[in-house]
């Protein structure tokens, strides 16, 4: 469980890293807002997902503005912050069916879950960085182990 409370303070100082850089950048970079977007939501419907309620209709991609990427930073902050402290290691193995966006069942334990999102979040980061890169902006450093510095 200390693995998994880690990634995710490292989840949230990234998601804030990117959210700041891109609040800088301006609104000329659609493909990056596109995919912080994306990493945003996909954090929502997991959410929603481990708290047993209906994902179908959540977007997993979406054009949202900068405003509604700052909003769900916080807002999945709080309720992922809140939902690792209640959560006991017993828990992690707990199987939790869901329907992916194709209306697909599927089951996954909690620790699948939860390590997916981090994993998928980090992804889409180095897309967004590499993005960036491309258009002439420094990249954000958001590795790991300048976090745990």
């Amino acid at each position: 469980m200390k693995t998994i409370q880690k990634m995710y303070e490292h989840l949230i100082w990234a998601n804030q890293r990117i959210l700041e850089t891109l609040q800088s950048i301006g609104d000329e970079n659609q493909d990056v807002f596109r995919l912080f977007s994306h990493i945003l939501l996909a954090e929502k419907v997991w959410i929603t997902r481990l708290q047993g309620l209906d994902s179908s209709r959540l977007p997993i991609w979406s054009d949202v503005d900068i405003e509604v990427c700052a909003e769900l930073v916080m807002q999945n902050e709080e309720i992922l912050t809140t939902f690792l402290i209640n959560l006991a290691n017993t828990n992690l193995d707990k199987l939790i069916p869901y329907k992916n966006s194709k209306g697909i069942e599927f089951k996954n334990s909690v620790r699948d879950i939860l390590i997916h999102v981090a994993l998928h979040g980090q992804y889409h980061r180095g897309q967004i960085n590499s993005l960036l890169r491309a258009k002439g902006i420094e990249p954000i450093n958001i590795d790991f182990i300048t976090f745990v510095r």
